[in-house]
């Protein structure tokens, strides 16, 4: 048996219960002493340890009264890190713990649980004495994390969210279509549609008009094919045209004849322009 002193409380520890531990007279004296003021015992990994009262184990958990209910399993929480919807949060979080059956302090004591990296440190430096109810946490957690709901994306910002030349049309199209489904209130498929187009360079808002009225996912294969037909020469891109344009402005003063020829070889690789029949009844 060792006796030592820790933070001014007396500490015994035995490491084994089943040996027989020499103990002097002194000794006895000092554990009959020890034993009218011990508050707790721990037990854990073959060591007992015997704590004076005062500050001890209880006081590093932040729910030492929460008890589970017989029948609970713990879910595998989807984490939150202080990023994104916190009222999304809480909802999925809710959902996960519906076993808890209305257990406030259950689902206040488990949210933590729910939390990763800023959002964690933010819980674990709370004063839980002021969380009476459910609601409580609930709000504090909220004004918290608001700013994300202030800077969440809407119409306007869609409108700005242009394709990066470092990335293909794919990964713009994800992207995008990430920051839309954040949009409250929610956009119906045609508007999606619609405002996905008008956000386009000319290269490719001239070529996917057609996709009006068509599902995302095909408005998604109809940029990869300008795509592809921009990269290979099968459309001229208009930044092109406009450059060999100058280009040719300046080195010829002949400037009309050879920007027809351009406008004509350009027209030529698109293919013929579709026009509208009119058709009149006979008489």
């Amino acid at each position: 048996m060792q006796v030592k002193v820790l933070n001014k409380h007396i500490v015994v520890v035995a490491e084994n219960l089943n040996q027989d531990i020499p103990v002097s007279k002194k000794q006895n004296t000092t554990v009959a002493v020890l034993e009218r003021k011990w508050a707790t015992v721990q037990v854990t990994r073959g060591r007992v340890l015997f704590e004076c009262e005062g500050k001890n184990w209880v006081s590093t958990c932040m729910f030492p009264d929460v008890h589970l209910l017989l029948d609970f399993k713990t879910p595998k929480f989807a984490k939150y890190d202080g990023y994104g919807d916190p009222i999304a949060h809480l909802k999925r979080y809710c959902n996960q713990l519906r076993g808890a059956r209305r257990n406030e302090e259950l689902l206040i004591a488990y949210f933590g649980e729910s939390l990763t990296g800023v959002a964690s440190e933010w819980f674990m430096n709370q004063d839980i004495s002021r969380w009476y109810v459910w609601d409580d946490m609930t709000q504090d957690f909220v004004k918290q994390f608001q700013y994300n709901i202030d800077i969440a994306p809407n119409r306007s910002s869609l409108s700005n969210l242009k394709k990066k030349p470092s990335e293909s049309f794919r990964e713009y199209a994800i992207k995008w279509i990430e920051q839309a489904s954040r949009v409250k209130p929610p956009m119906d498929d045609h508007e999606l549609i619609t405002v996905f187009l008008q956000v386009q360079e000319p290269d490719y808002f001239e070529n996917m008009m057609c996709g009006v009225g068509k599902s995302f996912s095909e408005a998604i294969k109809m940029g990869e094919m300008v795509e592809n037909g921009l990269k290979t020469g099968i459309i001229i891109s208009q930044a092109s045209l406009k450059a060999a344009t100058q280009a040719v402005q300046i080195e010829s003063g002949d400037t009309n004849e050879k920007v027809e020829e351009i406008m004509m070889t350009s027209r030529s690789r698109r293919g013929p322009r579709r026009t509208s029949r009119r058709y009149e009844q006979p008489p």
